[in-house]
């Protein structure tokens, strides 16, 4: 091989680089612009639900507390050292039953002065008044005698007065909770002995918005649920007579059986309250809605296509939202892969939803 020959091929290899230099890259280029463009245009898979027409509950939400029917804190009205404890923590007491006695020696002693000066001004009397029959004093004497006696009377009511303070009774049936003070302690007004709950029924207190201050009133039935997941029927039975000014609601109360005791004054519940069916209401599910800067829209299924429609939502339930404009009964409605549909995109039914 000569060098012409050498130089020949070389040239025509270089020129083969060169050409391989220009055209690999294009090549490579319109294969990644030809899979961006599939992917753009792919099908998405999505779930749907055929819309139709079904009666709803307007249903309200709200928080609510226990309280006991009856509440109250023991407490003395006197001070004192406590000489008895007539009730055990925990244990359910009855309307009456002696719960706590402070000694009252000194005033049993005063009561018993009281009574010595009242059998003497008794006496007195009955004998200003024999003699006031028949003319012997004067009605100023007989008078002086008898305000005497009721003097004596009042003080020893008085000490009754006095030596009830010392006692402490259930003023209603109930359950006694924890103890503060023993047996030999000095109590005071201010010093909490222990509390009386009556919790058979409970209370239920709770505040609506005051656009349904109309739409709900004594006698109406609502259902409560307790951190647990227990549910209860409870009846409204009272309201304020306006609306909080701060909140703008409506304060109510409600009372519930609680005959097992498994609701606790004092808990945190859930109150749903029914305010009105609608009947032949459009409900789609919460997730098949889609917000833009135009408001509210839902896809619905065509022919492959997703349609973009705007509606316009009512009522919202957990799980649910009320269509009131832009659906029709039969519309397919797209429920699943919202986020990544867009207008016209392509779309593949995997599933349908049945409500």
């Amino acid at each position: 091989m000569n060098s012409r020959m050498i130089k020949r091929i070389s040239v025509a290899g270089f020129i083969l680089v060169i050409l391989g230099l220009l055209i690999i890259p294009r090549y490579c280029s319109k294969k990644e612009i030809r899979t961006s463009d599939g992917a753009r245009g792919g099908i998405i898979p999505v779930t749907v639900e055929i819309v139709k027409r079904a009666s709803m509950e307007n249903n309200l939400q709200v928080a609510g507390s226990v309280i006991g029917n009856e509440e109250i804190e023991l407490r003395t009205e006197i001070s004192g050292k406590v000489i008895l404890i007539g009730f055990k923590e925990g244990v359910r007491v009855k309307k009456g039953d002696l719960l706590l006695k402070v000694n009252d020696a000194d005033l049993q002693a005063q009561l018993q002065k009281a009574e010595l000066i009242k059998k003497l001004a008794e006496d007195k009397e009955h004998r200003q008044k024999s003699l006031f029959d028949k003319k012997n004093i004067s009605q100023e004497a007989y008078e002086i005698a008898l305000n005497d006696l009721n003097t004596a009377k009042a003080d020893i009511e008085n000490i009754k007065a006095q030596i009830a303070k010392t006692e402490i009774r259930a003023p209603f049936d109930g359950k006694v909770g924890l103890r503060y003070v023993s047996e030999g302690g000095y109590v005071t007004p201010s010093l909490k002995i222990a509390t009386l709950q009556n919790d058979n029924p409970v209370k239920i207190d709770f505040s609506i918005p005051q656009r349904y201050a109309t739409s709900i009133t004594t006698g109406n039935t609502i259902t409560i649920k307790t951190s647990s997941g227990k549910q209860y029927k409870a009846k409204i039975y009272a309201f304020e007579p306006k609306v909080d000014p701060v909140t703008r609601a409506l304060q109510m109360r409600a009372i519930c059986a609680n005959d097992h005791g498994d609701i606790f004054p004092g808990s945190y519940v859930t109150v749903n309250l029914s305010l009105n069916e609608t009947k032949d209401a459009i409900m789609v599910p919460t997730q098949a809605l889609a917000l833009d800067i135009t408001g509210e829209r839902v896809f619905i299924y065509k022919n492959g296509i997703a349609i973009s429609k705007k509606i316009e939502s009512g009522i919202r339930t957990e799980d649910e939202v009320q269509i009131v404009n832009g659906l029709e009964p039969g519309d397919t409605v797209i429920t699943s892969g919202i986020m990544q549909l867009r207008p016209r995109a392509k779309v593949k039914i995997t599933s349908i939803d049945n409500k």
